[in-house]
């Protein structure tokens, strides 16, 4: 009876995590994936729990708590914080396929007293074992530097990291484990076993520090897909490890939707796996010769009303600026205050502006500016040398002209939002400093464009109070 109640409930909470991938598709219906991710996760702790292998309850317990514990703070994060967050998500995901792999192995090799299953020890097991560790403590090591750099702690550089020989290094580290990997799939029982077991788990969570420090902050979002990937295959190898057939097809879906994300991206910037990977993208670049520099020229906020105010359309183009600023309530008011006066406003979204795929929907959304006003890049390009005034809003690299012929700059080739092709341009930017890239951008300095500094909210907010009651209290 239990084991068909652990089927069932197996082919249950497989479906509602397809369910919920494919809701989480569309806005209308994310909340909905959402609720099915929970409920497809809690039918799947449940159908393991009474299970009759399960004893030790009270272990169980204490894992859940612990787990609240830690995961409600982690859910109050600031929507800023979100790609950091989940690249915590991952590195506990990544722990925890490794401490699984390590116990299975010693409880199977006899090392904790637990009797050594001699019919455990298949070659596709102890394969499947390997890679579960591997992968599981890479992953783990790995996110935790990739969350370190978004969240800019001291003592962990955001920009890349290189010295020569680099990738030889990285690459040795990774041979060696595997290396030791199939000498104890061939030899588990040897005397050295347990020594070599544990240099494998050492190289693996050195390996997943070295494959991060060359990668600057501006690839992190990339790369924390490409984590969650192998945070999937980790728990496709635990499922096959541990005989759990909703192990393997939830770690599938995991590693596969964290690919195509992956893919994503790295199209969006029109680069590749091995760029992102090896690119040191977000390297420091060296500043123009001073012979160079051209003039940013500042606007006054009533200037630049002014302008808003006798458009006929105006696209707005928000970036991170704009998420760190919590704009976006301001943004609602300035879009309600232009559109009340026959001005046609338009928001152009870039695949990767921000900080992860979907960040501005998702900020625009909570201050309910119509889906219908997001227009994605390759839409809104044709659109923008007919258009009136451009609104950068803390955006910066995915608006920078150089990405189109400056092939010295790590940017070059990558797609664009064409602020640069609008009549006019305001850009709204906190300081002169320039973006993740490294690079100054040359939108900034054109003859169209006028810089409002300062922070997103105050500027926004300026604004408004220059359409008089226009906006929303």
């Amino acid at each position: 009876m239990s084991h068909f109640v652990g089927e069932l409930s197996a082919v249950i909470a497989t479906a509602l995590f397809i369910f919920a991938l494919n809701w989480m598709n569309d806005p209308k219906t994310a909340r909905r994936g959402v609720i099915a991710g929970v409920t497809g996760m809690t039918v799947a702790v449940l159908a393991t729990w009474v299970q009759p292998e399960i004893i030790h309850h009270g272990w169980i317990v204490a894992a859940i708590a612990a787990g609240f514990v830690v995961g409600v703070p982690l859910s109050r994060v600031p929507l800023t914080a979100v790609p950091q967050r989940t690249a915590l998500s991952h590195a506990f995901g990544g722990l925890a396929a490794g401490l699984v792999g390590t116990a299975e192995f010693f409880l199977w090799t006899g090392e904790t007293g637990g009797g050594g299953g001699g019919a455990h020890l298949t070659h596709f097991r102890l394969s499947a074992l390997f890679i579960e560790v591997i992968l599981g403590f890479l992953t783990f090591t790995g996110s935790l530097m990739a969350a370190g750099k978004l969240q800019e702690v001291r003592w962990i550089p955001q920009r890349p990291v290189t010295y020569p020989g680099q990738n030889f290094v990285n690459v040795g580290v990774l041979a060696i484990a595997v290396a030791l990997g199939v000498l104890l799939v061939v030899n588990p029982t040897a005397p050295w076993a347990r020594q070599a077991f544990i240099a494998i788990a050492v190289l693996a969570l050195i390996f997943g520090i070295l494959l991060i420090i060359p990668i600057g902050g501006a690839d992190m979002p990339t790369v924390i897909s490409i984590l969650n990937a192998y945070a999937g295959l980790a728990a496709v190898a635990m499922g096959f490890v541990l005989d759990s057939k909703l192990l393997v097809t939830a770690g599938a879906l995991d590693g596969s939707s964290g690919l195509i994300l992956s893919i994503i991206m790295c199209r969006a910037m029109n680069r590749s796996f091995t760029n992102v990977l090896f690119g040191a993208f977000g390297k420091a670049q060296p500043a123009l010769p001073a012979g160079e520099q051209k003039v940013w020229k500042q606007e006054t906020v009533e200037g630049a009303s002014q302008l808003l105010e006798q458009a006929r359309n105006v696209v707005i183009i928000p970036g991170y600026g704009m998420a760190v600023a919590q704009a976006q309530h301001k943004v609602r008011e300035l879009y309600d205050a232009l559109t009340k006066r026959g001005v046609t406003v338009k928001f152009a979204i870039h695949p990767v502006a921000g900080r992860m795929p979907g960040h501005m929907n998702v900020l625009l959304a909570e201050a309910n500016i119509p889906y219908s006003a997001l227009v994605e890049m390759e839409e809104i390009n044709p659109e923008m040398p007919q258009t009136d005034v451009a609104l950068v809003l803390g955006a910066n690299d995915v608006v920078n002209p150089a990405a189109r012929y400056a092939k010295s700059t790590p940017i070059y080739g990558m797609p664009i939002i064409d602020a640069d092709k609008a009549k006019t341009v305001l850009a709204v930017k906190r300081s002169k400093n320039p973006g993740f890239a490294g690079i100054d951008n040359e939108l900034y300095v054109q003859d169209n464009t006028w810089m409002l500094f300062g922070d997103a909210k105050a500027v926004l907010s300026d604004l408004v109070k220059q359409f008089g009651s226009g906006g929303i209290h």
